[in-house]
């Protein structure tokens, strides 16, 4: 089996962070959005990894390379986004006839990896959500096997949205499903959707059985951002490296705060997460999540994201300021 993480999105609505930062390279939880993915895959054995990147995909290929030598990885670019459909579509000459799982670059979600690899049908991972017109929806019958799929339906006859994990091990048919899709321009949005492909392959007879997760963080905004770093440091309780490092602080756990920061006089968390070598003094900060290489000097921080190499001098409430920025209240 082969994984295939599509990367490629431009993250418009955490700019200004993904003007130099992939959205699947920001922190959460002492992670990236992409280790958390990965690492839940790595741990059924999947070893061979298909990135589908675009904007800033040389920062991706880079973290992957560093972040796991051992893995076996191949990276397809997608210069023309046209959608999910157009961008899988890409990775066929790599897939070959083996079965696959895709897993979209955005989003963190619980579930029983290992059941739904064993699982002898084609998967797809669904919540049940309140406005369904916002996401992919499939209709399934009384023994829980899916009977439709449509993407951002105006009328849903289901509140089951897809999450963006999908087990397909009727590969080749995905791929002439694609085909079929270009060749008679089926659009969704204006796009070629994966969700269309789906349909495709169950009019085809491709058998779908669905999964459900236990939980779903969409990591695509600033405010749905900030609310799973704090779920998921609560489940980990979090992790702080060198506390002998933070003079005259308190921490209120939890908190993840990474290698080579310096913290002085200052109350950090709950919820906040740290990256590397950032200096903080005379600061309040809770609800944030901050990256690595930035300073912070006599603020109070509350439900904010901040970038790398950023410097932030004065006092502020909230903030959303992307990487390389200087700001001096004073």
């Amino acid at each position: 089996m082969k994984a295939i993480i599509p990367v490629a999105g431009a993250g418009t609505k955490l700019r200004p962070h993904t003007y130099t930062q992939p959205k699947a390279l920001i922190p959460i939880a002492g992670k990236t959005i992409l280790s958390f993915i990965v690492d839940q895959l790595k741990e059924v054995g999947i070893n061979e990894y298909i990135f589908i990147v675009g904007y800033l995909g040389e920062k991706i290929q880079d973290y992957v390379e560093q972040t796991y030598p051992n893995l076996n990885t191949h990276f397809v670019y997608q210069n023309d986004r046209q959608g999910t459909a157009h961008a899988i579509q890409l990775t066929k000459e790599i897939v070959g006839n083996d079965e696959v799982f895709i897993a979209l670059g955005d989003t963190i979600c619980e579930f029983d990896i290992r059941e739904v690899i064993a699982s002898p049908t084609s998967m797809l991972g669904i919540k049940k959500v309140d406005d369904p017109r916002q996401f992919g929806v499939v209709e399934m019958d009384e023994e829980g096997k899916v009977v439709h799929a449509v993407e951002k339906p105006s009328i849903p006859k289901s509140n089951n949205a897809l999450v963006g994990l999908y087990k397909i091990k009727e590969s080749t048919i995905l791929f002439d499903c694609f085909t079929q899709l270009v060749n008679e321009n089926i659009k969704s949005h204006g796009e070629y959707n994966l969700t269309d492909a789906l349909e495709c392959m169950i009019k085809k007879g491709v058998q779908f059985n669905s999964f459900k997760v236990k939980n779903w963080y969409d990591c695509g905004k600033k405010e749905s951002l900030l609310e799973a770093n704090a779920v998921l440091l609560k489940k980990t309780g979090g992790l702080t490296v060198n506390p002998e490092l933070y003079v005259n602080t308190i921490i209120i756990p939890p908190v993840s705060i990474a290698d080579g920061c310096v913290i002085e006089n200052s109350i950090i968390g709950p919820h906040v997460t740290i990256g590397n070598n950032t200096t903080i003094k005379s600061s309040v900060v809770k609800d944030t999540i901050i990256g690595t290489y930035t300073s912070l000097d006599e603020v109070v921080l509350d439900n904010s994201l901040i970038g790398s190499d950023a410097a932030v001098k004065g006092l502020s409430r909230t903030l959303n300021i992307g990487d390389n920025t200087e700001i001096d209240f004073g």
